[in-house]
């Protein structure tokens, strides 16, 4: 019991232990992401039911954007770092704390309450293609995952104290308490309750991501209060810094929001399809994207704050790096592979053969955007430590139009020009699958990521990086390798299609599995003969004894 108890509170300092932290305990978060989908394909499949489930979080997911990450932990920790006295908390910090929690607890009760009485008109927006007892579904799911975003946005405020003592172990298991919630209702209630079962798990859910978090708060000597009497001052200066985020992050949202007000014209499941293949895209992305770009933001804020402009830059660096080191592969991966994950993920009784090419396909064109999204992640999050959140601001408010903009237009094109229609569906080799016109909706969320990452990576080098050139050499030797090591496992499937077969699960799976694991040795060796230096770090990480390391001191005494 000590030893588990002395995980809960150990501080990691280091950057790339953080990360392997965090990516481990994101993987573990993923693989029960995948279990969730798969029982959600296994009890439900893709059909017009589905398409209500996934609707319907989008009212409590806008709520969640536009009002919960007002409070989000990349606006908070630099507020709070600053009442601290170095790793000491102050009556300062404490009473802000109370200021804010007060304060946002209300407002999202009371936009929760509103949402739930003119949720029938919300409804008729976010999907107009639906007939009335789809829509009437949608209400009232709605209905009930509007708990979610309390709970979730309470559990982002928690998660700011989490990680400013980077507790990053209790940070890491909120979103796996948050899909073991789900699971629970697609497993048991589902069977009871239909489909308003599965939204009561994403109470649940929501409701375990922000206890476990608690936990730690009361623990740690911030203890929030509710206060009628709030000093806004304080609401006020958190308002004025990330309302430009928010704003920025609800833009990428209500894109999103559009894309399935398009999808709701589409074919029965259309829905279904995009949500499935845009859940097992983020696997990697949130393995190694996000955990970078989460596991380094604590540490550039505190940089930052003590003016420290190399180490600054430096974290900057190395964060870009690992993201382009470990994205790159898991893109070629995902797109030599695709048909094997889908199967294996979400193959059941009720997934049909089509069914499968198809989220393959539109797998396949989401993965085009892994290394943009977790650059996006990283950069905005440079700006947020800096205080800065215009920039981001306008940046994704261009993407958010982009996307937008070229899902009507690819849709257009996709109907009324037969040779992209064939050229299309023959690459991703769906030419003969029913509701192929879904593939436009992933290709134009693709192109908008890959220039949001563009445009960020121009600002980042004038703004912060002037004059160097810090992730070509990454980049370029990461897709060397990649290249040679979707070659083998092509290669490797090919030549394992007639040992295994194709036709049963364990087929399937050794199949992918042996390939996948032949590509990366390949990619290994390049990297090796390459004399990658993101390789060697990697080496020398894991060597280290993980769970020993001495804990790591004040950040700022290092400073």
């Amino acid at each position: 019991m000590e030893k588990i108890l002395r995980i809960f509170n150990k501080e990691y300092g280091n950057l790339s232990q953080a990360a392997i932290l965090l990516g481990s305990f994101t993987f573990l978060s993923q693989i029960l992401g995948l279990f969730r989908d798969r029982s959600i394909a296994h009890f439900i499949g893709p059909s017009a039911i589905l398409d209500t489930y996934y609707v319907a979080f989008r009212i409590p997911d806008l709520i969640f954007i536009s009002f919960a990450s007002l409070i989000s932990v990349t606006v908070i920790i630099p507020f709070i770092v600053r009442r601290m006295s170095g790793e000491e908390i102050t009556p300062s910090a404490q009473k802000f704390l109370s200021d804010i929690f007060s304060s946002f607890l209300l407002l999202l009760t009371l936009v929760s309450i509103l949402a739930f009485v003119f949720m029938p008109k919300l409804a008729t927006l976010v999907a107009p293609g639906f007939d009335s007892f789809h829509q009437e579904k949608v209400i009232l799911l709605s209905r009930i995952m509007l708990l979610s975003p309390i709970f979730l946005g309470l559990s982002n405020l928690f998660g700011s104290i989490t990680q400013i003592f980077q507790r990053f172990f209790v940070y890491s298991l909120s979103p796996i308490l948050y899909n073991l919630g789900i699971i629970l209702g697609v497993v048991f209630l589902y069977p009871m309750w239909g489909i308003e079962g599965v939204a009561i798990g994403v109470v649940l859910g929501s409701f375990l991501h922000c206890f476990i978090q608690l936990i730690f708060v009361l623990h740690s000597g911030f203890k929030p209060k509710f206060y009628f009497r709030v000093h806004f001052q304080s609401v006020k200066e958190v308002v004025l810094v990330s309302l430009p985020r928010t704003l920025g992050l609800s833009l990428n949202n209500i894109a999103l929001t559009l894309i399935v007000v398009l999808a709701s014209y589409l074919k029965s499941g259309s829905i279904s399809i995009f949500n499935l293949s845009l859940n097992l895209h983020s696997v990697p992305l949130g393995i190694f994207g996000i955990s970078y770009a989460v596991a380094v933001f604590p540490i550039l804020s505190k940089f930052y704050s003590a003016n420290n402009v190399e180490k600054f830059k430096e974290n900057i660096i190395s964060a870009s790096r690992q993201i382009i080191f470990w994205s790159i592969p898991a893109t070629f991966l995902f797109i030599v592979l695709r048909a094997q994950i889908v199967r294996v993920v979400l193959g059941s009784s009720s997934f049909s053969w089509d069914n499968t090419r198809l989220i393959a396909a539109t797998l396949a064109v989401f993965s085009l955007a892994i290394l943009a999204e977790g650059m996006i992640a990283l950069f905005s999050r440079v700006y947020y430590a800096k205080g800065e959140t215009k920039r981001p601001l306008w940046i994704n408010l261009f993407s958010a139009s982009l996307i937008v903009i070229c899902a009507n237009v690819f849709l257009k094109i996709f109907e009324q020009y037969p040779f992209f229609r064939d050229f299309t569906e023959s690459l991703l080799k769906v030419v003969d699958v029913p509701g192929t016109e879904v593939l436009m909706l992933p290709l134009a969320f693709a192109v908008g990521s890959i220039i949001n990452f563009l445009l960020y990576l121009h600002f980042i080098k004038r703004d912060f990086l002037s004059g160097e050139d810090f992730v070509a050499k990454t980049f370029f030797q990461s897709l060397g390798a990649s290249f040679f090591m979707a070659l083998g496992s092509y290669g490797a499937l090919n030549f394992l299609s007639g040992v295994f077969g194709t036709t049963t699960f364990w087929g399937i799976f050794g199949q992918g599995l042996i390939a996948g694991i032949f590509g990366i040795m390949i990619w290994i060796f390049v990297l090796f003969v390459l004399k990658s230096p993101e390789l060697a770090d990697l080496a020398k990480t894991l060597k280290q004894k993980f769970w020993k390391t001495k804990v790591i001191a004040p950040f700022q005494e290092d400073l």
